[in-house]
């Protein structure tokens, strides 16, 4: 399994005991396949309940949001027109590793992908 990197909606879902979610969760651990999770999508998930879960954020890898990423998402914002900051910078995280997102919004990461050919989203 290769690297992965999760946005909001993968950890709602591990966050409401998605049953596979959770086998995703499970496999990447047992092949110590690395989770990312960028930081910004952490403050988009806790609004939601996501403090009421927080052993998961013990099994995934906190990115910060430095200046290097935040470039790369601006980039990307300013070439796909109705793309969000938070999208762009899941994309662009994934995108410099070769990690697949998984992710609920797929509509929305696809028009990323212009920007960020190589990434592979997978519906969470």
């Amino acid at each position: 399994m290769a690297a992965l990197t999760f946005d909001t909606g993968a950890l709602i879902a591990l966050s409401r005991g998605d049953k596979r979610m959770r086998a995703v969760l499970v496999a990447a651990q047992e092949r110590r396949a690395v989770i990312t999770v960028p930081a910004v999508v952490i403050a988009e998930w806790w609004r939601t309940g996501g403090s009421r879960s927080r052993l998961i954020l013990e099994r995934v890898d906190v990115e910060p949001v430095g200046e290097r990423l935040a470039k790369i998402a601006g980039e990307a914002l300013a070439a796909i027109p109705g793309a969000t900051a938070i999208d762009a910078i899941v994309m662009a995280s994934a995108a410099q590793r070769g990690d697949a997102v998984f992710t609920s919004d797929v509509e929305d990461l696809d028009r990323l992908r212009r920007y960020f050919p190589g990434v592979r989203l997978i519906r969470a």
